[in-house]
């Protein structure tokens, strides 16, 4: 059986985000910005020094991804999320800061699960392995800072029915946990 997908905007709105639930499949139309873990760095430094960011964390969606070149008349080259696991050390500080919802792969440490409760803000996971399928629903990519970081700067992306699956909710459940508890039983 197919799930049906629930299209979602970014950035995620508080009434968005209490409906997604664990396991929830949905195509995310908007913008999102792009960081990974060398950015995230420098932003919490940054925070840590008192200084002004490059950026507005509020109400922003972080995709976890290094994008490949583009290629001629595309805007980006292949687009697979990054292991989550890599921004979970500067992850609670930036949802403390105001982000609306974090997109990657794998699994988040317990600080991360707390923060997500308690600022309400999803984790969704994307395809791993799948970068060029996944730059076919980006329709725009602009360095907005840390440009000296190549494929690791902060840029803003335009995405339309970006696909992605609701991993952990702002209640805590997580479809990690909950995918692999009726196979669990087969490992006893």
């Amino acid at each position: 059986m197919v799930q049906e997908k629930t299209k979602i905007t970014a950035p995620f709105s508080k009434e968005t985000v209490k409906k997604l639930k664990a396991g929830e499949q949905v195509l995310i139309s908007g913008k999102i910005i792009a960081a990974r873990d060398a950015a995230h760095k420098r932003l919490c430094e940054a925070l840590i020094k008192g200084e002004k960011l490059p950026i507005d964390l509020k109400n922003t969606v972080i995709y976890y991804v290094g994008p490949s070149p583009a290629r001629p008349h595309f805007p980006i080259g292949s687009a697979g999320p990054t292991t989550s696991g890599r921004m979970d050390p500067y992850t609670p500080t930036l949802i403390h800061y105001g982000i609306s919802g974090m997109i990657g792969k794998g699994y988040r440490n317990d600080e991360v699960i707390s923060s997500i409760i308690k600022y309400q803000v999803p984790y969704l996971v994307t395809l791993g392995g799948a970068g060029a399928l996944i730059a076919k629903s980006i329709k725009k990519y602009t360095v907005l800072a840390y440009e000296d970081l190549g494929a690791e700067a902060i840029a803003e992306i335009e995405i339309q029915n970006f696909p992605a699956i609701v991993a952990i909710d702002i209640y805590g459940n997580n479809f990690y946990k909950i995918g692999q508890a009726p196979y669990n039983t087969l490992l006893l």
